[in-house]
């Protein structure tokens, strides 16, 4: 099992099963929803999230027709994205206690990259979305989620 929280430490969760993955995405909504040059978001299985302490603490912004993001409103950290119709949850790495034993294998939306920043490193870079990832089931054209 794997916890995470939000900075106040009101909203805790599990993950029952394992991190598939994390990705640095660099498209305009995630930098904005971070606050960051990018977004580093771990991917599990919805079936294998939960919350476990804090939800009635969620509050939430619709972003779009098909995406809302929820945040803490006591400390106002961004939580997890699930959505109904994705069958994965995108958690925020920040928020992972614990080690998910995984880290970054990719940069995606590149192409929409902050101005300022540099990417140093070697992993993978795509200008929008990673190979194998269907366009046509994700809510928007810039949010990888």
């Amino acid at each position: 099992m794997i916890k995470g929280s939000c900075l106040c430490g009101k909203i805790r969760f599990a993950v029952d099963g394992p991190i598939l993955g994390m990705v640095n995405c660099h498209c305009s909504d995630c930098r904005k929803a971070y606050g960051s040059a990018f977004g580093t978001e771990a991917l599990c299985e919805k079936d294998d999230f939960r919350y476990v302490k804090g939800e009635a603490l969620i509050s939430s912004y619709k972003q779009s027709e098909r995406i809302t993001r929820e945040f803490c409103r006591v400390c106002g950290s961004l939580l997890p994205l699930r959505q109904d119709w994705y069958p994965q949850i995108g958690i925020p790495g920040g928020l992972l206690d614990d080690d998910p034993q995984v880290a970054p294998s990719q940069h995606i939306f590149v192409g929409d990259k902050a101005p300022w920043w540099e990417i140093t490193d070697d992993k993978p870079q795509h200008e929008a979305y990673p190979p194998g990832v269907d366009p046509t089931i994700i809510a928007d054209a810039t949010s990888p989620f």
